[in-house]
């Protein structure tokens, strides 16, 4: 369920993060879905609980899970979709930013874009 890159720049706490917050907006995970425990999901994954542990805990200030003491980590029931859709679509831009400005794309001509996207003040 869960996909990480090991050989990523990015700390695997965020890619835990953002595979949850995928799942979400995708509807894959479901309000009150029961997340695995941290130790089960560490041993699967083959990472430190504390990794994790420290996603779980971002994910919950985030309001995408609620924690259960006793009970478990659960998707929470007043998730915005639009949240979770919101991130999916930061990271998809991200990733074709990153390939444009490989490409050559300038910083102003990037604002030129992001000013044709928005509404004039």
């Amino acid at each position: 369920m869960f996909t990480l890159d090991f050989s990523s720049r990015k700390p695997i706490y965020e890619q835990l993060y953002n595979n949850v917050v995928k799942l979400v907006s995708l509807g894959i995970m479901k309000p009150n879905d029961k997340l695995p425990p941290v130790r089960t999901l560490a041993t699967e994954l083959s990472v430190n609980p504390n990794t994790v542990s420290k996603a779980y805990k971002l994910l919950e200030a985030d309001g995408y899970i609620c924690s259960a003491v006793g009970k478990g980590s659960f998707i929470s029931p007043d998730i915005s979709e639009i949240t979770a859709e919101k991130q999916v679509a930061i990271e998809s831009l991200e990733a074709e930013l990153k390939k444009a400005i490989a490409l050559g794309l300038t910083k102003g001509e990037l604002l030129e874009i992001a000013d044709r996207h928005f509404p004039k003040e």
